[in-house]
């Protein structure tokens, strides 16, 4: 019997170790695509990351899930855009657009929103602590915010609510290359964070504004790199799901009357996303969130007062 316990516990040591050597190569899997002559685009497991080449170095938006990924990402950055990263934008306060930071020096220049900013004190102030916290958003704006950083210009816009009520979206302008961070999931089902101030009903007026901007090419914060008409496209999905809710709303539909009465087909060989046991964005999550969000069915995060 001894012997059986032992031969277990060697077996599920294997495993383990495989495990981990799998999970170890998924997330430094990093692949990169040229946007334009100045603008990459780096994929992996996480979000999309933008990288801006200008005559005094790089600029990052979004770091990844893990510091381990951020490394690389630095390291990639510092090839890319011509020498040591000047500054981070974050689009918004999800780990994984913001977990990488911490692989950048202490007081680099980090942009954000100021919302984006509380949500990352009020649900994710364990990660932030110790050495980290000098990797947190240290520049913040409300609504708009431009950086010139020598021969290039980067214009934030806080467009509105939509994945969250903090998001911002980058346009390198010269470029005419638009990242929207999480605002845009590309062939994708999106994550609707209603609990920080995300809404379907207000995200199609959102992209409207994203649409003002001058831009060609458009970073997504995941899926491929594509362009304006990609993102009409989403805007298309996002309106029916918003309509879907709506109707629910009116009829009084419960959430299983939701998802099987309702009319979306604008997602048409959209891909799921999911992580077993944590989380996974399909057709049931999106009219899921759409009806909560019309029956009031879900509970904000708690931030300062000036703030709500």
């Amino acid at each position: 019997m001894a012997r059986l316990w032992v031969r277990g516990a060697m077996i599920v040591a294997v495993l383990a170790a495989l495990g981990a050597v799998w999970f170890y190569q998924q997330i430094t899997d990093l692949e990169v695509t040229e946007v334009g002559p100045f603008v990459h685009a780096i994929h992996g497991l996480g979000s999309n990351v933008g990288v801006l080449r200008t005559d005094a170095g790089a600029v990052v938006v979004d770091t990844m899930t893990f510091r381990t990924q951020g490394a690389q990402i630095r390291e990639l950055a510092e090839e890319l855009g011509g020498g040591p990263v000047q500054a981070i934008i974050n689009t918004h306060y999800h780990l994984d657009h913001t977990h990488g930071n911490p692989a950048f020096p202490s007081g680099i220049r980090v942009v954000a929103t100021e919302r984006t900013r509380a949500y990352l004190d009020a649900v994710d102030a364990d990660y932030w602590s110790g050495a980290a916290a000098g990797t947190l958003p240290n520049e913040t704006f409300a609504n708009q915010h431009e950086i010139t950083i020598a021969d290039k210009t980067l214009r934030l816009v806080h467009p509105g609510r939509g994945h969250t009520d903090g998001d911002l979206v980058v346009l390198f302008v010269e470029d005419r290359v638009l990242h929207t961070g999480d605002l845009f999931f590309n062939g994708r089902y999106p994550n609707i964070d209603l609990e920080a101030g995300g809404s379907v009903r207000e995200w199609v007026a959102t992209i409207d504004r994203v649409l003002e901007l001058d831009f060609d090419r458009v970073i997504p914060g995941h899926g491929p790199v594509t362009d304006r008409e990609g993102l009409r496209q989403f805007q298309t999905f996002m309106r029916q799901l918003a309509n879907a809710g709506d109707e629910a709303l009116r009829k009084g539909w419960s959430l299983e009357q939701t998802r099987t009465e309702a009319t979306l087909d604008a997602d048409e060989g959209y891909e799921v996303m999911a992580i077993p046991f944590v989380m996974r964005l399909d057709r049931d999550f999106v009219l899921k969130r759409a009806w909560e969000e019309v029956s009031g069915n879900f509970e904000r995060i708690s931030l300062p007062e000036g703030m709500k």
